[in-house]
């Protein structure tokens, strides 16, 4: 009788989660003070990282199959769907630990093994060893820029990113890519080379040391100016009109911004201490 009592009976709700093994989501967040369970993700914000990990899977598919003007749009959508889904969390008070790792793995597919495999596909695959190395250091790269950016959130200065963002990397070179698939561009043995110090030098620029204004201090709740506002609307026609060449254009300037302000920096630097000692 004694082990009889022992034993507990299976109750209705065991017996649902044993049908489908799938534990629901818990995490412990602060309120007021105290530390509460959660369960649960919040459905809008991750539905968009969810919609940008599907853009850069399909990515690699279009890439694959040599379609480049697909694979180049879907990162584009891709990195539209990045850009939106932590403004959203934030307007609408919905981030969660869960939300920025999902959007980690999101980033690290569509921006980070998409392109590789894009440029890959297109030309670096006729360089050999090579070839497969600058799309690997290209990658890789990702994945340390990734890695380094969830370490320091809320350590760092949210006014500018330490590194290349991995969007405008992706960026940089699909939309090589997808410029060159547009006018018939054949990679050749030159054309080739030079792509893949591209993409590794793109890499390179993601775990390097250089700062990037975030953007972060535009608030969309607020007001601004009208004549930024007219801006933005002759910025998306100009778009519009060639948006293959602009956003290419675009983030070759963004990626240029990093290394050109650190140099600036540096002169006035050394000007200001050759002042200073010949005023001494």
């Amino acid at each position: 009788m004694d082990n009889n009592q022992d034993s507990q009976p299976i109750q209705e709700n065991d017996l649902d989660d044993s049908i489908l093994p799938i534990d629901e989501h818990e995490e412990f967040v602060s309120q007021d003070g105290k530390k509460i369970s959660r369960k649960g993700i919040y459905l809008l914000p991750n539905l968009l990282t969810l919609g940008a990990l599907f853009a850069g899977f399909y990515a690699i598919i279009a890439g694959m199959d040599g379609n480049f003007n697909a694979a180049g749009w879907a990162i584009l959508i891709a990195a539209v769907m990045d850009g939106l889904d932590g403004r959203v969390a934030r307007l609408t008070n919905t981030q969660s630990a869960f939300g920025a790792q999902f959007d980690s793995l999101a980033d690290m597919v569509s921006f980070g093994v998409a392109p590789a495999l894009i440029v890959f596909s297109w030309a670096l695959s006729s360089l050999g060893n090579a070839g497969w190395a600058a799309s690997f250091i290209y990658m890789s790269c990702a994945a340390l820029r990734l890695a380094r950016f969830n370490v320091q959130l809320g350590t760092v200065d949210k006014r500018f990113f330490v590194g290349l963002q991995s969007p405008v990397a992706a960026g940089l070179v699909t939309f090589m890519v997808w410029v060159a698939a547009k006018y018939e561009v054949q990679p050749g043995t030159a054309v080739a080379i030079a792509t893949a110090l591209l993409t590794a030098f793109t890499g390179l620029l993601m775990v390097s040391n250089y700062r990037y204004y975030s953007f972060k201090e535009i608030h969309f709740k607020g007001t601004v100016p009208y004549v930024v506002f007219l801006m933005t609307v002759v910025l998306l026609v100009v778009i519009a009109q060639r948006p293959h060449e602009v956003l290419l254009t675009m983030c070759v300037v963004y990626a240029s911004s990093g290394p050109a302000i650190a140099i600036y920096r540096k002169l006035l630097s050394r000007r200001l201490k050759t002042e200073s000692k010949e005023i001494s």
